[in-house]
Parts: C-alpha cells; structure tokens; sequence
C-alpha cells in the first residue's frame, strides 16, 4: 500500500538516493552534489528553505516530492514550486507519482496559495502527458532563466561597481 509523509532528517540517504537517480535519469548524474549537510541545514533546520514528501510503497521507499513557497506579485500570495517529483522505475504505475502531486497541491490549497508551479524538460514526453492529465497547463510563452558558474560571481561583481 501507498503512504505519503513529511520526511524527517531520517530520510536523507533516502531523498539524496532519490536526488541522485534522478539526476541520472535526465541525463545530468554530475550536477547532483546536495549532500547529507546540505539536506539537513536547508530542510529541516530552523529556516526551511524546502520541504519533502517521502512516498512509501509496502513499506519501501519509493519516490518523493521537494517544494518550496515562492511568491507571486501579481496575485499578492505565496505559491509552491515544486523542485523535484520522482518515483523510482520499480514503483510507477501504482499511483505514486500521482499521490505525490496531489499531496503538494493539498498543501497549496491549505496554503491558499492560488498556484503550483514546476518545470519539466521538453523531451520527456511521459511526464508532460501525465502532467496534462492531472490539468497543468504549460506555460510555452516562458523561458526559464539561470545564473550559474562563473557567471553568477561575474554579475554579482557588477553591483560592486
């Protein structure tokens, strides 16, 4: 059976697993260094900067959900970004993936926030199709940014000068 629950520092090796297949799984194994420290300050220290839903199948560990509230200008409220949906290959098709999201749209609601938000890569055509059949909509007139690398200190720089 399925059971979906807040993870607690506990579940670290469990959720840095998860990071980690992930990371394989779009193609991008060396850009995963969270580490144990990095999980346990962020996610549960006094400041939350995320927080993780562990999904559990027969008492295995079998995906996860991490988000975290952003904020919308334009509508004066919070809302949810969710950073990281996966459910490992073994486990999917039982309703997991779909438990997992419907969990943090729970949480949205509870929230009042009027929006849930994440990203997924434009070739992976099972994820889009399992998002448009939960009713997400794409949002194809965005493009989403980044800083990164050597260009983030390079634009920080520039607020120096």
């Amino acid at each position: 059976m399925l059971n979906i629950r807040l993870a607690t520092p506990d579940d670290i090796p469990d959720i840095l697993a998860f990071i980690r297949e992930l990371a394989d799984y779009e193609k991008e194994p060396a850009s995963a260094v969270a580490t144990h420290a990095d999980l346990l300050r962020d996610g549960f220290g006094p400041v939350k900067g995320f927080h993780c839903l562990v999904a559990e199948w027969q008492g295995k560990p079998a995906g996860f959900a991490l988000y975290f509230f952003n904020y919308s200008t334009w509508r004066g409220h919070a809302g949810i970004y969710l950073e990281d949906l996966f459910v490992r290959p073994a486990f999917r098709g039982k309703g997991i993936g779909k438990g997992l999201l419907s969990a943090v749209a729970a949480v949205a609601v509870a929230e009042g926030c009027p929006r849930l938000e994440w990203a997924v890569l434009d070739w992976n055509q099972p994820a889009i199709d399992f998002y448009n059949s939960l009713g997400a909509d794409p949002l194809t007139e965005w493009t989403i940014m980044r800083v990164s690398g050597e260009a983030l200190p390079a634009l920080a720089h520039l607020a120096q000068s």
